[in-house]
């Protein structure tokens, strides 16, 4: 008799909510519009992550403000969005689609965030996303850089929402800002993590044009792609370490391959978000990313994405 050979489980678990496959796109990407996450929902993404929301409408900021160069991308998109009234109307006909869905939610303002939560937990997604860490709305700082600040939205959503929530990240860069927030998230727990946004105030020159490449804040915006591999898979690592895999990661940034989804896994990402590829190479990404992750896996002997979560090596 011939030998059946074991396709790999991609599926994953978050705060209690099964995902049929471990990547999804990143808040950001090719999800603003209802066509938009309607597509997502006909793909093969394992869930439907909306935009940021915010509490009015967002244009966003001025044109040109995406751009791919050959290892990442820049962007300064200065959250477009509907405002989260449209969101919420939204969420239950996203649902049909059979996955998990996550509202990504951000404030222009601390209080912002219980509004937008407490009516968007109404809606029931299946989970929400608390987005501490846009870099790119002029004169706002990023609220993951302020750890007070952020304590203080994660109590006040918590006590708004009936839902699992996260919180998604910037990157962190030192040692003891990991520890004073695992400090913040172990006095005001969360759900799950989701490490981590793009890295903010960056720069990049088109050196024919001696000009910057996109038009916000005279060209500064975050950095994504495969370039902040390293810093993301760093801090997923750190966070990791510092709860002993207790609260569940979602990995987002650099992946543009199984292995790179591997990597994250491996440094302990429970799943991932798709961003730059996603721009660039669009809702069939999920569908390559599907079958390099299931090669490495056999190649590996990893029988599925649990398998993997947290078992990097150290020398």
């Amino acid at each position: 008799m011939a030998s059946q050979t074991l396709v790999p489980d991609l599926s994953t678990t978050i705060a209690g909510v099964r995902f049929p496959l471990c990547f999804m796109n990143a808040s950001g990407a090719r999800c603003v519009t209802r066509a938009e996450l309607e597509a997502l929902g006909r793909s093969t993404s394992g869930a439907i992550v909306t935009k940021s929301m915010t509490r009015e409408p967002r244009v966003g900021n001025p044109e040109p403000r995406y751009f791919a160069f050959a290892d990442g991308s820049i962007n300064s998109m200065g959250l477009p969005n509907l405002g989260y009234h449209a969101y919420a109307e939204l969420i239950p006909s996203l649902k049909a689609f059979g996955k998990p869905v996550i509202a990504s939610i951000a404030g222009l303002c601390e209080d912002d965030f219980p509004d937008i939560a407490g009516t968007i937990s109404k809606a029931a997604p299946d989970l929400i996303e608390v987005n501490l860490s846009c870099p790119n709305i002029p004169g706002k700082p990023q609220i993951g850089y302020d750890f007070d600040a952020s304590e203080r939205v994660i109590r006040k959503v918590r006590a708004v929402v009936d839902r699992p929530f996260g919180v998604k990240l910037p990157p962190y860069f030192d040692p003891a800002h990991h520890a004073a927030m695992a400090g913040v998230l172990q006095r005001a727990p969360v759900d799950f993590l989701s490490l981590i946004n793009s890295v903010g105030n960056a720069l990049v020159i088109d050196p024919e044009r001696e000009s910057v490449v996109i038009k916000p804040k005279g060209g500064f915006g975050g950095l994504g792609g495969a370039m902040i591999k390293p810093v993301a898979l760093a801090n997923i690592r750190a966070f990791w370490n510092a709860f002993q895999g207790r609260i569940p990661i979602i990995g987002v940034g650099g992946i543009g391959s199984g292995t790179d989804v591997f990597e994250h896994l491996l440094a302990g990402a429970s799943a991932v978000q798709i961003g730059t590829a996603l721009m660039e190479e669009g809702l069939p990404v999920f569908d390559r990313l599907g079958q390099e992750l299931a090669t490495v896996f056999a190649k590996k002997g990893y029988h599925g994405v649990e398998s993997a979560v947290g078992r990097l090596k150290e020398l």
